[in-house]
């Protein structure tokens, strides 16, 4: 006679074994969907990390220079790089430390280049594309290499990323099992190897990768504008409005305003308008007030395209509760505002923060050495998760995990995509057609299933 007991508990494991193929399949194919574009901005991620370090190797000619007792004026560093490139200068870095050049952007007919002068005696020595080899490999990261569009899959990936830890983080959990946990059991050549190895790597670098993906949000194109645009009306973001003199001056959101790597998070794409049509004011005035205000160095000034527009002069240091930007009037040569760390909201001290530890800059080398680990994890997921898959595939099938026979199994995994898809709504949209897919493909086999079976009952 069989118990109760003895039919509840092969029940209880069906239910089991149905959850744990459903969190399988979706992390299959979490996997599938974003394992080679992970990978790719992994790589120029770690590559990034050490920006400074490797722009000083490939363009250690253009940076140093002889140390000298004189300096000559912003204003001649600009008459110089304008003739060497024949463009217009909207952009320029002061020196960090002596024995460094001047950096500028230069317009020209559209066309955006970096020149290098010295500061000494205000000679051109060079240029290179825009930002040089390390934005190249900044606009591979944030894929907008591809055009503008492609950067709306910044947000598909990290949201998606998030999912596959996860779910990978519920099939790693200890079943009974009395290895692969923590260690890596058998030889390379056995598939063991490589299932501890990903489940093993998954489970320490599992933080690091979902907080690299949620700080990597800022950038995303629906995502990063949205939340800029919500915290700054809540009052938690960008600093307020500044009440300037005779209540002329204003800062709004511009999608045109020059875009700084030295201008904080929250303060990029804005502009202040002082009310004042003229802009008398040389480069070398506003530089003095710069200089006079105490900004730190290298600093960042932005030149106003058009009349009735503040300067800008930002000071970014790795420690991003120092940052601080000043506006310029460009009429009078005075700062009309000077904006810092104590004036952001706690949603924007938030995410510029998590920027500043996403591009390893906030703790030091720890913090490079950290976010270097979790680019190099997810290399080996994604290494070791094409090798299981090879190993285990069927000749001719893409071999992704067996679909749960209850739908309800989907319900566990529901609590972890739902509140994400809410959250980042692009990525809402790419779980709801994936779901969608699976259920259709699921239905169309079942039906061909049923056809079968009554042809051959017939």
């Amino acid at each position: 006679m069989v118990t109760t007991q003895e039919t509840q508990a092969p029940a209880a494991a069906d239910v089991a074994g149905q959850v744990y193929r459903a969190f399988w399949r979706w992390h299959f194919y979490a996997g599938l969907l974003i394992l080679p574009i992970l990978m790719l901005m992994a790589l120029t991620g770690a590559l990034y990390l050490f920006r400074g370090e490797i722009e000083g190797v490939v363009y250690r000619s253009l940076q140093v220079v002889d140390v000298r007792p004189t300096v000559t004026s912003p204003s001649q560093w600009i008459s110089a790089a304008e003739r060497g490139l024949g463009g217009k200068v909207i952009q320029f870095t002061t020196p960090s430390e002596p024995g460094r050049s001047v950096r500028l952007v230069v317009d020209a007919g559209g066309m955006k280049q970096t020149a290098y002068v010295n500061p000494h005696d205000a000679r051109f020595l060079g240029a290179t594309p825009d930002g040089g080899v390390m934005s190249t490999v900044k606009r591979l990261h944030s894929l907008e290499i591809a055009g503008p569009q492609a950067n709306l899959l910044v947000e598909v990936v990290a949201g998606w990323a998030i999912v596959m830890v996860f779910t990978g983080i519920f099939l790693w959990w200890p079943r009974g099992q009395a290895g692969g946990i923590v260690t890596v059991r058998g030889a390379p050549r056995s598939r063991l190897f490589w299932r501890d190895l990903h489940a093993v790597t998954g489970l320490f670098a599992s933080a690091v990768i979902v907080f690299l993906a949620a700080t990597g949000m800022p950038w995303s194109a629906v995502w990063g504008k949205q939340v800029r645009a919500i915290t700054t009306e809540a009052g938690l973001g960008r600093p307020a409005a500044p009440g300037g003199e005779g209540g002329g001056q204003h800062i709004r959101h511009s999608p045109v305003a020059a875009r700084s790597d030295a201008m904080p998070w929250a303060l990029q794409h804005t502009e202040m308008h002082t009310g004042h049509m003229a802009g008398a004011t040389s480069v070398d005035s506003v530089v003095t007030s710069v200089e006079a205000a105490g900004l730190g160095r290298p600093y960042v000034v932005s030149i106003p395209r058009s009349a009735g527009k503040a300067w800008t002069a930002s000071y970014a240091p790795n420690q991003v509760e120092d940052s601080r930007t000043l506006y310029i009037d460009g009429a009078t040569g005075k700062v009309i505002a000077d904006l810092g760390w104590r004036e952001y909201g706690p949603a924007a001290k938030a995410i510029e923060w998590g920027i500043s530890v996403h591009q390893g800059q906030q703790f030091g080398w720890i913090n490079k050495l950290v976010m270097l680990a979790g680019c190099i994890a997810i290399w080996v997921l994604g290494i070791s998760a094409t090798v299981m898959w090879w190993k285990r595939r069927p000749k001719g099938r893409l071999a992704a995990p067996p679909k749960p026979a209850e739908r309800r199994a989907y319900v566990g995994l529901a609590l972890i995509v739902v509140p994400l898809g809410l959250l980042y709504p692009l990525v809402g949209v790419t779980l709801l057609i994936a779901l969608s897919l699976d259920i259709a493909v699921r239905g169309t086999f079942d039906s061909l299933g049923r056809t079968r079976h009554n042809s051959n009952l017939r």
